[in-house]
């Protein structure tokens, strides 16, 4: 075990700092002079002065070697510092921490209400399958996965905003604020999570340790709860890894509908203001953040599941 885990950090370390290499490349992607860039985000159009574009160019260390710019920009993001914003002049560790804070919040949410839906309805529906229950829930996650977060969303506001009064609209003041993107974003996980918790416990329901659970005088809700959800829920594990690692950045639209002060709202603005630094740190903590997640869930399925383990030792 103790050596899957090395294996696991090693990769962990290597992936990160190939990362933070793309990160560091990310204002000279364009072919342009990120000096430029960063004089025009701050003074608009105007003709800018060789001078100032040279003096700001020393300034910031950029007429070192690319290596030496990479490493010393590196020492200072593994201390948190990733520079000031070009629109906010605000520190961006501080922007993205905190819009992390909010995307985490609102994805946990989302995922959990996902899972509270879709665990007990897709065991429900494998105890019967091709059953009628099984074709009408088949029916309502294929529809859920179709459809777009752009559409449903002021669907959402239009009934439990303006129509029912019952939620807010928009903002994130809060827990009131979380219900609707929370619901708007539980769609497509919920649809997912129901039919792999389906087909995970159609398998589980066949195997000889259920058969042998009935036997000895357990109710089918006994072996279902004690026996099979153990191993029915293991694939849901790596999905929701999944789902939470897509959702820290890419709920752009229900967070710039709801305007709702996370991740993706970040990155939307860091895109249409050109804002270097903002986007530098948000890629490389959502990809890390990715990466760590998933090896995580990685760990939990190999010690979930006995035969994983088992063929990992061996």
């Amino acid at each position: 075990m103790w050596t899957i885990a090395l294996k696991r950090f090693t990769l962990l370390c290597a992936t990160c700092v190939f990362i933070s290499l793309l990160a560091f490349i990310v204002p000279y992607m364009n072919g342009g002079d990120p000096v430029r860039t960063i004089l025009r985000s701050r003074m608009g159009d105007v003709a800018l002065d060789t001078e100032a574009v040279e003096a700001l160019r020393i300034s910031l260390g950029l007429e070192q070697p690319l290596y030496v710019q990479y490493l010393s920009w590196l020492k200072a993001a593994l201390s948190g510092d990733f520079g000031y914003s070009f629109v906010s002049r605000a520190p961006v560790g501080q922007e993205v921490l905190r819009s992390l804070g909010v995307s985490f919040t609102l994805a946990m949410a989302a995922l959990g209400l996902a899972l509270l839906v879709a665990l007990p309805m897709g065991t429900l529906v494998a105890l019967k399958p091709g059953g009628r229950l099984d074709n009408i829930v088949t029916f309502l996650t294929q529809s859920l996965v179709a459809i777009p977060e752009y559409w449903f969303a002021p669907i959402s506001v239009l009934i439990f905003s303006l129509y029912l009064g019952l939620l807010p609209s928009a903002g994130w003041q809060g827990p009131s604020y979380i219900v609707l993107p929370a619901l708007v974003l539980s769609l497509r996980p919920m649809a997912y999570f129901t039919r792999v918790t389906r087909a995970a416990m159609i398998d589980v329901l066949q195997a000889p340790y259920i058969t042998a659970a009935l036997s000895r005088g357990l109710s089918m809700r006994q072996t279902v709860v004690h026996h099979g959800l153990r191993n029915g829920s293991m694939p849901v594990v790596t999905l929701f890894a999944l789902w939470l690692a897509g959702l820290l950045g890419g709920s752009v639209v229900v967070e710039v509908i709801f305007s709702i002060p996370g991740m993706g709202r970040l990155i939307y603005e860091g895109v249409v203001n050109n804002d270097v630094p903002v986007l530098q740190a948000s890629f490389m903590c959502i990809v890390v953040l990715s990466i760590v997640i998933n090896t995580i869930a990685d760990v939990l399925y190999i010690l979930l599941n006995p035969v994983v383990r088992m063929g990992h030792v061996h």
